[in-house]
């Protein structure tokens, strides 16, 4: 698992490669755009000192993290948030294929990190027909580096990717690297005529891609996959230990649900939902590791003044509830989570988005039938 043939062979072997990017795959050396020290889940890897373990993951269809923290050192145990990656090359081709681009189109990425993807679709658009932003001017230095490397040379611009970067409009595909909680207006209005794809959601719930093609200054579109990508660095929530975001424990409020924690935190399309109500709070499920099979569901403000807990018991068919704060977002949650299997329990791909120069909405199975209201476009 050492070459692009090794990685040909691996997305090959999943039924995960489409042949219109078999060629950028194997042309393009992923090891190229890779740091001398990588993260895959706890193990960090050093090329230096574990070539061969280096090479195996660089060309292993995982997910690498290639800077923590926005680059910014770590003390010892300090909380480590992922800031860039080398993404899962299957996921990675999944998004480009929803992107659906054609020789002769230009291309706008949002979020160049290490550059790979950029050259990918260089490979097949040619470099003069690829712009990429990243709000992080190392980030870019590193990914004009990189793709020099492999014989690319997409323009690579320091900039907020939430304003596009309309120098070098229009566009016929925009495509984010990054989880937006709203579109941005600036990308449809760059983008007419084409489409747009970028992870989307909010803290709760970002395992959505929204596809959206632009008609007459419209973006509109539905939902489809189930990524996780880090979330945008503009208005980036704080994140840290769950010990950041507990306080007052011995003033909250109990109450019994009837609602399962492993119901709502196990379900992708429930979470989906249930985050269109919550889109400033998260979770976080911790289990017992004492074999008794118990586990507690956090709820977690993003503004850290509320949290909520329901503790899970194997059977069980009521769950206590400890709710803190200004919001009851137990009580929140399970109000959408209810409405969802009102609806009759709906999967992500029959909600919809809109967004037009009043904002953005979300919509289930038609404009008619909205799920949020407008926000002001940013």
């Amino acid at each position: 698992m050492t070459s692009p043939e090794r990685l040909l062979q691996t997305l090959t072997a999943k039924g995960t490669l489409p042949e219109a990017w078999r060629d950028a795959v194997l042309s393009v050396p992923r090891e190229l755009f890779l740091p001398e020290t990588i993260e895959v889940g706890e193990e960090i890897v050093s090329r230096r000192t574990s070539p061969e373990r280096w090479r195996q993951l660089a060309y292993g269809d995982v997910a690498l993290v290639t800077q923590v923290n926005d680059g910014a050192s770590t003390g010892v145990g300090g909380y480590r948030l992922p800031t860039s990656s080398s993404s899962m090359p299957t996921v990675m081709l999944e998004m480009l294929e929803l992107l659906d681009v054609h020789v002769g189109q230009r291309a706008l990425e949002l979020g160049a990190g290490t550059g790979l993807n950029a050259c990918w679709l260089a490979h097949r658009l040619g470099s003069e027909q690829v712009t990429s932003v990243d709000i992080d001017g190392a980030l870019v230095e590193q990914a004009v580096r990189n793709a020099a490397a492999a014989g690319y040379k997409p323009t690579f611009v320091c900039g907020d990717g939430a304003q596009g970067w309309p120098a070098g409009a229009p566009y016929d595909r925009v495509i984010a690297t990054y989880t937006v909680p709203e579109v941005p207006y600036a990308w449809v209005e760059q983008t007419p005529g084409g489409r747009i794809v970028t992870p989307w959601g909010g803290s709760f719930c970002y395992y959505a891609y929204a596809v959206l093609d632009v008609v007459d200054g419209v973006g509109r579109g539905r939902f489809t996959g189930s990524p996780a990508f880090m979330r945008t660095r503009t208005g980036r929530p704080h994140r840290g230990f769950l010990s950041d975001f507990l306080h007052h424990l011995d003033e909250g409020t109990e109450s019994v649900t009837t609602l399962n924690p492993y119901d709502l935190a196990g379900d992708f399309d429930a979470l989906f939902y249930v985050g269109l109500a919550l889109p400033d709070a998260w979770y976080h499920l911790v289990e017992a590791d004492d074999g008794s099979g118990e586990a507690t569901l956090w709820l977690l403000a993003d503004d850290r003044s509320s949290w909520a807990a329901a503790e899970y018991a194997p059977d069980r068919r009521e769950y206590i509830v400890d709710q803190y704060g200004p919001r009851r977002l137990w009580d929140e949650a399970e109000a959408a989570y209810r409405a969802w299997e009102a609806w009759g329990r709906p999967d992500r791909d029959r909600a919809g988005l809109t967004v037009d120069p009043s904002g953005q909405r979300v919509w289930l199975d038609d404009e008619h039938h909205k799920l949020t209201a407008d926000r002001t476009p940013r």
